[in-house]
């Protein structure tokens, strides 16, 4: 297990997408900024995908225009192709991601394609950034089960974890979308992928929709993994993935991690504080770890 464990912040983006209502860009911008403040070296910002596929990310371009960007911080974008790849460019920015399922179901009802379809689609876009010079992370959602599939082979996330990284992803994330993996589930899903893919190229993305997201991070650290992605006051939730509910609450995550004497350069309390903020401006409750960390002394 490594003594360091970096965290990726999918609040803004992730967290986001799936709000009811309008959020202005204000509140967007300065969330971003107080998860920086708190340590976040990697916050994934927004999606240049189409206005129609989520309203909520309609004003890509004016978040990454108004944004105060910290030295030392990323921003990534979610891409959905060349279109979408060319704005992220036009906003300056050099740190992208893509995305596909490891279910034909799910592909089918999140982006209207085959997963052979998604990869070529992606295909000029890495080309693209490798020209460029841009950093490419890939997303294979629904790695332990899809809420129209069901059950997603574990030949079937190898493959498509495999593509994306023989594409050019110099970060493969394994994402339980609709959160209804387990711990030895998720160490097998890790097992098999790490037998093509560099372990330390790995990431997670653990929804918590049975509570068994940090028990299933815990069971991957063991592994070797070192990169976890979870979203501020566990906000989230797939518009495409019928009963998937929040992302782990980053604050949970980095309770955990501390009180395993593992380090995140992230300071636990401000971070409680941001997803308190938060959680009150879209009217949730705070994670059960933010509200616990906020009656303590510092």
């Amino acid at each position: 297990m490594s003594d360091w464990i970096n965290i990726v912040e999918v609040g803004p983006r992730d967290g986001l997408q799936s709000e009811p209502y309008t959020i202005p860009t204000s509140i967007k911008i300065e969330l971003i900024d107080r998860l920086g403040q708190a340590g976040l070296k990697t916050i994934e910002t927004t999606s240049f995908v189409s206005d129609r596929a989520i309203p909520q990310l309609s004003d890509a371009e004016a978040v990454y225009d108004q944004l105060n960007r910290r030295e030392g911080v990323i921003y990534p974008a979610l891409v959905p192709n060349e279109r979408g790849y060319e704005r992220a460019r036009s906003a300056g920015i050099d740190h992208i991601a893509i995305f596909t399922a490891a279910s034909e179901a799910f592909n089918q009802h999140n982006i209207n394609c085959s997963i052979e379809e998604s990869m070529a689609r992606f295909a000029p876009v890495v080309s693209r950034a490798r020209e460029d010079g841009v950093a490419v992370r890939g997303y294979v959602s629904t790695v332990m089960g899809c809420p129209y599939q069901g059950e997603v082979p574990l030949s079937d996330v190898v493959r498509v974890a495999e593509a994306l990284f023989e594409a050019g992803c110099h970060e493969v994330s394994l994402g339980d979308t609709i959160g209804v993996g387990t711990a030895r589930q998720a160490q097998s899903v890790i097992r098999a992928v790490a037998q093509s893919i560099p372990i330390e190229q790995l990431a997670i993305h653990f929804h918590d929709t049975y509570g068994q997201a940090l028990a299933n991070i815990f069971a991957c650290l063991e592994l070797g993994i070192e990169t976890v992605d979870s979203s501020v006051a566990g906000l989230g939730g797939c518009p495409y993935a019928r009963g998937a509910t929040g992302n782990v609450a980053t604050e949970d995550v980095v309770y955990m991690l501390h009180g395993m004497g593992l380090k995140t350069g992230i300071d636990l309390y401000d971070l409680a504080q941001t997803g308190r903020w938060i959680a009150a401006e879209l009217g949730r409750p705070h994670s059960r770890a933010g509200q616990a960390i906020l009656k303590r002394q510092r």
